[in-house]
C-alpha cells in the first residue's frame, strides 16, 4: 500500500505535464481553415509570409527542436552576441554562487551575533527593518556608479538579495535555542565559543539552513532581471537578447534551463538542510 502510495505524486506529476503539454500543442496547432490560408499565403509572397510567421508563438515542436539545439552544443562562444545556453547559465551561476557566499559570510555571524544578544538585536533591528524591504534591483544604479564594473555590480546586488533570509533566520534560530541547554552549558563551565559551536549551531543548523534555502531561490531569480539590465552576459541577458531578436522559441528555451537550475540549486540545498536536519 505504501509502495503504491509512492508512485502516486510522480503519476501525478507526469499526468499534469502531459496535459500541460498537450493544452500546449493544442493550442499553438492552426485550424484547418486557417493552416489552408497560411499555405495559400506563403506561396503568393514567399519570404515575407514566413518572415512574418516569426513572430507567433512557437509551438510544441519548434521549441523542442530549439532545445535539441541547445543541448548539441551548449558551451560554443562565436564573439559578444553569440555564446551558448550553457556559457550564459554559466556566467549567471558564478555571479550567483559569488554574491550567495559573501553573503553568507556576513549573515551567518551576524545573525548568530543579533540572535544572542538582545542589545545588538535592538541596536542593529531599525537598520534590518529600513533596508530589507527595498528590491534589490533599486541598488543597481548606486552599484554601477561606484563599482565600474557590470559584473560586479550584478554580485552586489545578489549579496543584497541573499543577505536578508539568512540573517533573519539565523537571528531566529539562535535566538530560540532552549534555556536549558545554555544554562547547562554554563553550569559546566563552556566557554562562549565552544557553546556557539557545540550546543547553538547544531539546535539553530536546521533555521539556518532554511534562510539559505530561500536565499538562493531568490538570488536565482535576482540574476536573471539584473542581468537584463546590465547586458553583457548571462542567462537574463541572453533571454532580453534573443527579445530583441524575436526569437520566442529561444526565450522558452532559456525560461526552461531557467527552471531546470533553480530546482537543482533548491534540492542541493533541500538535501542538506535535510542532513542537518536528520544526519544519517
Amino acid at each position: 500500500m505504501k509502495h503504491a502510495a509512492g508512485w502516486r505524486a510522480p503519476a501525478l506529476s507526469a499526468a499534469l505535464f502531459l496535459l500541460f503539454l498537450g493544452v500546449w500543442h493544442a493550442l499553438t496547432l492552426p485550424t484547418g481553415a486557417q493552416q489552408s490560408v497560411d499555405s495559400e499565403y506563403a506561396r503568393l509572397v514567399g519570404a515575407a509570409a514566413a518572415a512574418g510567421q516569426k513572430s507567433a508563438m512557437p509551438g510544441l515542436r519548434e521549441v523542442a527542436s530549439k532545445i535539441r539545439e541547445h543541448l548539441k552544443e551548449p558551451f560554443y562562444d562565436r564573439g559578444p552576441n553569440d555564446k551558448g545556453i550553457g556559457v550564459q547559465l554559466a556566467y549567471s551561476l558564478a555571479r550567483v554562487i559569488a554574491g550567495y557566499l559573501l553573503a553568507a559570510l556576513v549573515a551567518v555571524p551576524t545573525g548568530f551575533l543579533v540572535g544572542m544578544s538582545p542589545t545588538m538585536y535592538r541596536a542593529l533591528d531599525p537598520f534590518i527593518q529600513v533596508l530589507k524591504p527595498i528590491s534589490p534591483l533599486a541598488w543597481m544604479p548606486l552599484a554601477l556608479f561606484t563599482l565600474k564594473d557590470s559584473s560586479v555590480s550584478a554580485v552586489f546586488v545578489i549579496f543584497i538579495c541573499s543577505l536578508w533570509p539568512m540573517l533573519i533566520n539565523t537571528a531566529f534560530g539562535v535566538a530560540s535555542v532552549r534555556r536549558e541547554w545554555l544554562n547547562v552549558a554554563r553550569t559546566l563551565e563552556v566557554g562562549p565559543l565552544r557553546t556557539a559551536f557545540r550546543v547553538i549551531l547544531p539546535a539553530a543548523a536546521p533555521t539556518i539552513m532554511t534562510g539559505m534555502r530561500i536565499s538562493i531561490g531568490i538570488a536565482w531569480l535576482v540574476i536573471v532581471a539584473a542581468e537584463m539590465l546590465v547586458g553583457g552576459t548571462g542567462i537574463g541577458y541572453f533571454v532580453w537578447n534573443e527579445w530583441n531578436n524575436l526569437s520566442l522559441t529561444n526565450i522558452l528555451a532559456a525560461i526552461l534551463a531557467i527552471g531546470v537550475v533553480g530546482m537543482a540549486l533548491d534540492q542541493v540545498l533541500a538535501r542538506l538542510t535535510r542532513l542537518v536536519t536528520f544526519p544519517e
